[in-house]
């Protein structure tokens, strides 16, 4: 076996969501912090969170654009700051717990959906002796959240590490993300390979950290033009075929 280490991409390839998801929970993050916020004292319309979050979004686009992240607290410091920027200087401990707990929460309530053959895919893959480890960027949801859905799903278990770009302050595609993951592994990048479904995200980003990709996509390998992984599959179910066609 010359692989050792497998890596996957979250969002588009073990669970499944719009790339605008983060948003559809902007009504009960807001609603929350209205709350929240009232019970410490402080009131703020509908329309003046509303306003806020967005140019924390303008805020986390810049930062995303530079493939570099922030942790959660962060992100609600952000929106606070658009309201009331000596507040978010000042915001207690427990006032900034309440928040990210609240802006961090609501993907549970409604969650995303998994590909059906993940689990059977992962723990097949496990028995064979590959260390499994997740590589992914995160949008407003943290990753400590992502753990709790994998977790939810039953996965979690199958990987020996993960990271998410808000923790580690690296987003993909910059290579920094990937070869950190592999020395948490304690793998070598040619010896490893990535899963993911982005074509720059995944398939440019761990080949410019030395890694074989396969790419969960419903196109051809020869018709995915120049950024053409090692081998694609359409779904996680036909993973373990493809790591052992690239492990021969």
């Amino acid at each position: 076996m010359t692989v050792r280490a497998i890596t996957i991409d979250f969002w588009g390839t073990l669970l499944f969501d719009s790339p605008a998801s983060d948003n559809r929970y902007k009504t009960r993050r807001m609603k929350d912090f209205e709350t929240i916020l009232a019970g410490a004292g402080v009131r703020v319309s509908a329309s003046a969170l509303d306003r806020a979050y967005e140019a924390s979004g303008s805020y986390l686009g810049r930062i995303w654009a530079r493939h570099r992240d922030v942790g959660v607290e962060d992100h609600v410091r952000a929106i606070v700051g658009a309201i009331d920027g000596d507040l978010a200087a000042r915001l207690p401990a427990d006032l900034l717990a309440a928040l990210v707990n609240a802006y961090a929460r609501p993907i549970l309530a409604v969650p995303p959906t998994v590909d059906d053959g993940a689990s059977k895919a992962l723990r097949t893959l496990c028995g064979l002796g590959y260390t499994l480890a997740v590589v992914s960027n995160t949008m407003r949801t943290p990753g400590a959240t992502l753990r709790r859905l994998l977790e939810q799903y039953g996965l979690l278990a199958c990987f020996a590490h993960t990271v998410f770009s808000d923790e580690t302050g690296v987003r993909k595609p910059d290579p920094a993300i990937f070869l950190g993951a592999l020395r948490a592994l304690g793998a070598d990048p040619a010896r490893a390979i990535h899963v993911g479904d982005d074509a720059i995200l995944d398939v440019e980003g761990a080949r410019a950290a030395g890694m074989r990709v396969v790419q969960v996509t419903s196109a051809s390998t020869s018709s995915v033009g120049g950024r053409r992984p090692d081998a694609v599959v359409p779904t996680l179910a036909a993973l373990p075929e493809a790591i052992a066609r690239l492990d021969r």
